[in-house]
């Protein structure tokens, strides 16, 4: 099976975690001889939500509330099967979405 290149987003809420998980998969990677190309931080998603604290009396008195979605990209170039069957079996801590383009 002859794949030119392997394109591996991941995201999480916590950034500490998923340059954990980037570090494993890159380590992963290279330890079956594949080259990479990363990780690339990509730019991160701020989701603000505004919520009026009082109901009535006091509108401008609101709370806001943020959640940011960090996101890394890894280039995996001319991988193998063994480097697919690595990833494949490669155990991410909870909290990091994975997703594998080929």
């Amino acid at each position: 099976m002859a794949v030119g290149r392997l394109r591996v987003r991941l995201k999480s809420y916590d950034h500490r975690v998923i340059d954990g998980a980037a570090a494993k998969i890159i380590d992963t990677v290279l330890a079956v001889g594949a080259k990479v190309v990363g990780p690339i931080p990509l730019p991160t998603q701020r989701h603000i939500t505004v919520v009026t604290t009082s109901p009535f009396v006091d509108k401008d008195a609101r709370e806001h509330f943020e959640m940011l979605v960090h996101k890394r990209l890894i280039d995996i170039v001319e991988p193998t099967e063994r480097t697919i069957d690595a990833l494949s079996n490669l155990d991410l801590p909870a909290g990091v979405s994975i997703e594998i383009k080929m």
